[in-house]
């Protein structure tokens, strides 16, 4: 960014690197210039009646989204992106999704769907009459056909990348990308539990490696980030660390004074964060040991002996 920028002003302002805005998202976005933003990121509550969040019913939150929604429009450059990451809402002993649920305000808004993406993560909440949900999704929307989109700074390593074609006009050369493949829409990144490097006391965090591929792929360098539901900031600090402006908003005082922190800390390069395309780790020696495989041994002896004497 270029010098004399100021890093974190609260509220909007050309000259900042992060507006910090501490309240209401519709106050936030009120502030911004019009088609100001080329990419809005954001992950806005659940109505599960979270700490920071009023339980209401599924018509109110449907219609206090609308209100997010139509406001992100307003702020969204045409050739901008808008990505809405979401997951379900339980109400009594069934599951609402919510990408569902919204699917017809964002199109009422003018915005055009390009990708479900599903972020796919090993651990949460284990359930006992239903299979343990263990995925969220990212709608990714536009507001025209032209919009930014950047995929070599995002692709991940090919399965084979030293094949080469074996016959035909490119034979001996390349058969894939050198610089790697598209990384598809399906997306394994761990979600921020105690463990992780990042993790912070917001129960909900999501983690800054999937904001950067975002970013990344949807902004250029200069270009203006937003979260209306910011949390403790992982979305400026994944735009802050690529070079990239944020505009960002947080009711909540101690969740912004810990994306203050955070902001600070990534500023100067002290920030821990989990590097993005890391592979996913694997426990090793007696950790990676399975306890069921005895028994699963001796079911398929079992069973081949049964089809065996048929």
């Amino acid at each position: 960014m270029p010098r004399g920028k100021r890093l974190i002003t609260p509220l909007y302002a050309d000259d900042s690197r992060v507006t910090l805005f501490r309240g209401d998202r519709l106050q936030l976005l009120r502030q911004l210039p019009e088609r100001s933003a080329r990419l809005i990121v954001t992950s806005p509550p659940y109505n599960l009646g979270k700490s920071y969040e009023k339980r209401s019913t599924l018509e109110e939150y449907e219609q206090e989204q609308r209100l997010t929604i139509e406001a992100c429009a307003r702020v969204l450059a045409d050739d901008g992106s808008l990505c809405y990451q979401l997951g379900n809402h339980v109400r009594g002993s069934e599951l609402v999704p919510l990408d569902s649920l919204l699917y017809p305000v964002f199109l009422e808004s003018g915005f055009r769907l390009r990708n479900r993406i599903v972020w796919r993560f090993g651990h949460g909440l284990n359930a006992s009459r239903r299979f343990s949900c263990r995925h969220e999704t990212v709608l990714w929307y536009t507001k025209s056909d032209a919009y930014v989109f950047n995929l070599d700074p995002v692709r991940v390593p090919q399965r084979y990348p030293g094949k080469v074609a074996y016959k035909g006009p490119r034979k001996g050369q390349y058969s894939s990308n050198p610089l790697g493949k598209n990384p598809g829409d399906v997306w394994d990144i761990p979600n921020v539990k105690a463990n992780h490097p990042e993790k912070t006391l917001h129960p909900c965090q999501f983690p800054v490696e999937l904001v950067e591929r975002l970013v990344l792929s949807m902004t250029n360098e200069g270009d203006l980030v937003v979260d209306p539901y910011a949390g403790v900031g992982t979305t400026a600090i994944a735009a802050l660390l690529h070079n990239r402006r944020a505009a960002i908003s947080e009711r909540d005082a101690v969740y912004v004074g810990i994306a203050r922190q955070r902001l600070e800390l990534a500023a100067s390069g002290r920030l821990p964060t989990r590097p993005m395309g890391r592979p996913i780790h694997e426990p090793q020696g007696k950790l990676a040991r399975n306890p069921f495989a005895a028994a699963a041994k001796g079911a398929e002896d079992s069973m081949e002996r049964r089809f065996t004497r048929a």
